[in-house]
């Protein structure tokens, strides 16, 4: 069958004279038509059904999909299992489906209580580590609050935990309208909602807000006039990986029906300069109403509900985007946290800043029962990622992304390791860098003996000795002075934010301690090395 339907496409794009058919399919392979559409070889796009694992006679809608597109959530309207089937009005409960190794999507679940509960329920948002949801209403404790949004967890248990409202500034002062939605970046630290500011108003915008180091989130500013054109409806916003490209559904003039899928770029972090939105026209598009766009961190699958088709009033389907559709490539890192001294896995939070600035461009928490993490990051920066617990200091990894040429998407495995702050414990720090032949710290360096500093500070107790290693390349003396050197400049540094000098020593050992033989490139940049070890707790 995948044979016949893989000629048929190709004979399809070999033709281009108007008013052939588009290729759909549903997930059995079944070849459906979709009228009026004029194809050429550049504009074969394939529009998938996810299948009646998934899809029913009943509306399904709002999609939303994980970062490596393996599970998905959405609505199902007025199905049997819901909270409030056979109340007067509509009844709207979570389910969600996952996809096997063969690509297959399971048999979709009911979420059940707390995250259904009487009032209308969504999923906005899944974190690129799978461990956190973001749903529609505010809760506190569990407890029905309002309108708003929620975060929750995924437990070590398996199950999720009780929704509880983000605290966002001045929030009642926009949300007056009918309707309300919401959707979170990537990186968890930015959120985009679309509201009626005017009481029972018809005409929504789009609005961003950002999380503040109290963990409350900034009043609501909207995104300007590119975006939010006067007298027309702005809904179901959709922020790429990239954190950049903005899709969303409008009615603006120059659309093809009721509501069409926009894209914009965002030109800089103003939130206010934004490219002209682009309408992606058929047959992502239809006279009828589209909205509820998403995809996965790889951006060549765009997934939302239509009528197109459907088995019922509404499907679920995938929709393969043309390049000029994708947003920019971004690379997903995946991993698992581990106890440094006894390889169990940890529940950690995880932060990634760009260097050398030390900025928090993201946030994410590693799974409770196995470490696993994953986050988004996006090209053209360097990265400094680690993971934080109590009681732990975290052994960084860094990336450096802004020397590659966007190649497309990619993943990447690393693993995180926490040290116990313990008497004895050694940490190496990786983001700790000297130029050539050189002992003066460079300014990238500076974010990662912050975070000695300041594990200094929250345990008074602590004295350390610093210490740097050298590769086997160059004489004894030459080595041992120029680790002792760079031990130095490492104290130094700390000393100057205001530790104790009796709290810190320095040393330098040359080549005397290597960790792997120097024998191979690679081996001799692990031999060369900062560390510190814990002296007294």
């Amino acid at each position: 069958m995948k044979k016949l339907i893989l000629s048929l496409m190709v004979m399809y794009c070999m033709l281009s004279v108007a008013a052939q058919p588009a290729v759909y399919s549903d997930s059995l392979g079944v070849l459906k038509e979709q009228k009026d559409l004029v194809i050429t070889p550049e504009t074969v796009i394939k529009i998938e059904n996810l299948g009646t694992n998934i899809n029913t006679d009943l509306p399904e809608l709002r999609p939303t999909i994980s970062a490596d597109g393996n599970l998905l959530f959405f609505i199902c309207q007025n199905h049997p299992q819901n909270t409030k089937f056979n109340e007067v009005r509509n009844s709207q409960d979570i389910w969600f489906s996952e996809k096997d190794s063969m690509g297959k999507w399971s048999p979709a679940v009911h979420l059940g209580y707390p995250l259904n509960s009487y009032y209308y329920n969504a999923v906005f948002w899944i974190s690129p580590d799978n461990n956190q949801i973001l749903i529609r209403n505010a809760f506190i404790n569990g407890d029905y609050f309002g309108n708003g949004v929620s975060m929750c967890y995924l437990t070590k248990e398996g199950y999720w935990s009780k929704p509880e409202m983000l605290r966002i500034r001045n929030y009642a002062k926009y949300d007056r309208g009918r309707q309300n939605g919401a959707v979170m970046g990537n990186n968890g630290r930015t959120l985009l909602f679309y509201m009626t500011e005017e009481s029972g108003g018809l005409n929504n915008e789009i609005y961003v807000s950002f999380l503040l180091k109290d963990s409350t989130w900034s009043e609501p500013k909207n995104l300007g006039r590119k975006i939010n054109m006067k007298k027309f409806n702005q809904t179901t916003p959709y922020l790429a990986p990239d954190g950049v490209t903005l899709y969303f559904s409008s009615n603006r003039p120059g659309g093809l029906g009721y509501m069409d899928i926009w894209m914009s770029k965002r030109l800089d972090d103003s939130w206010q300069k934004w490219s002209d939105p682009v309408n992606l026209g058929s047959p992502i598009n239809t006279d009828d109403m589209d909205t509820f766009f998403t995809m996965d961190a790889g951006g060549e699958y765009a997934y939302m509900s239509t009528d197109l088709h459907s088995y019922g009033e509404s499907d679920i389907v995938r929709i393969k985007l043309l390049e000029r559709e994708k947003p920019d490539p971004v690379i997903l890192v995946s991993g698992n946290v581990y106890n440094k001294k006894t390889g169990k896995p940890l529940s950690a939070s995880l932060v990634y800043e760009t260097l050398p600035d030390g900025t928090v461009a993201g946030n994410g928490i590693s799974n409770a029962a196995d470490g696993a993490f994953k986050m988004v990051l996006p090209y053209d920066k360097n990265y400094l990622i680690r993971a934080q617990a109590d009681h732990f200091f975290a052994i960084s990894e860094n990336f450096n992304l802004d020397s590659l040429v966007k190649q497309g998407y990619k993943e990447i495995h690393k693993d995180l390791y926490l040290v116990p702050i313990e008497v004895g414990a050694v940490v190496r720090l990786n983001n700790v860098y000297f130029d050539f032949d050189k002992w003066f710290l460079r300014p990238e360096s500076f974010v990662e003996l912050d975070r000695v500093v300041k594990m200094m500070e929250d345990n008074p107790a602590v004295e350390i000795e610093m210490s740097a290693h050298t590769d086997s390349r160059g004489s004894d003396e030459y080595n041992f002075k120029l680790s002792d050197n760079r031990a130095k400049s490492a104290m130094d540094y700390i000393l100057s934010k205001g530790i104790s000098p009796t709290r810190i020593v320095s040393h330098g050992y040359g080549e005397s301690k290597p960790v792997v033989p120097n024998d191979t490139d690679e081996n001799r940049q692990l031999n060369r090395r900062v560390e510190f070890t814990i002296l007294k707790n």
